[in-house]
């Protein structure tokens, strides 16, 4: 499973995608070949920056990256600050268009990155180290980001906002999913609709973090 590229940067996938086949297919660990079924885990590919399927023993092997390794398993923690708070003017400084974006450590290229959804995919903008820190540096969800394999995922309605720490595979499936359904300028309504149904379950899923958790 290929993450949606962001919108300036990589080609559609190749030609195999569209061979005909007889039926569906079961998706398969990239690694193993293993059926997988639905909800399994994925690796990052360092090197591809893609997600890869991964049956839950591969998965495992890859917890812990290995030096020079290109693949590290996507955890599956989701957690929220319940003490976040971000005005409209740190908001605007992070100059995200939409009241959604999600950021990223990429540790090869020793750089942060901001995505937002748009109709096109995922729009990604550099964002500078100062910035970062000024603004989310010092949040305790900022502290506890792994690099590569999680998302710091902010939305901003009605001048409050949210904070969670989300697997990646989690934001590249939003993006997804606003790419199906957004209409026009504002979205439309199924796609608020959409998104918020999908804020509900990260919001279900979340816990707070734990004293020993916090660096």
């Amino acid at each position: 499973m290929s993450a949606p590229p962001p919108t300036s940067t990589r080609p559609a996938v190749g030609l195999r995608r569209f061979r005909r086949q007889a039926g569906p297919q079961p998706e398969r660990c990239e690694l193993c070949a293993q059926e997988v079924g639905p909800g399994h885990r994925h690796l990052v590919d360092t090197d591809a920056r893609a997600l890869a399927c991964a049956c839950r023993g591969c998965a495992m092997l890859f917890e812990q990256r290995a030096a020079g390794g290109r693949y590290r398993a996507v955890p599956e923690r989701y957690l929220i600050d319940s003490e976040h708070s971000l005005d409209d003017g740190a908001w605007e400084a992070l100059q995200i268009p939409v009241g959604m974006a999600f950021f990223l450590r990429n540790a090869a290229a020793d750089r942060l990155i901001a995505f937002y959804p748009s109709p096109a995919g995922a729009t990604e903008s550099d964002l500078d180290p100062h910035l970062w820190q000024a603004v989310l540096g010092e949040s305790r969800l900022a502290r506890l980001l792994l690099a590569d394999v999680e998302a710091l995922l902010l939305r901003r309605t009605d001048g409050a906002s949210e904070c969670f720490l989300v697997p990646i595979d989690v934001c590249y499936a939003l993006v997804g999913r606003m790419r199906l359904h957004w209409q026009g300028f504002d979205g439309g309504a199924e796609a608020r609709a959409d998104l918020a149904a999908f804020f509900a379950d990260v919001r279900s899923r979340a816990r707070v973090p734990g004293r020993d958790e916090l660096p």
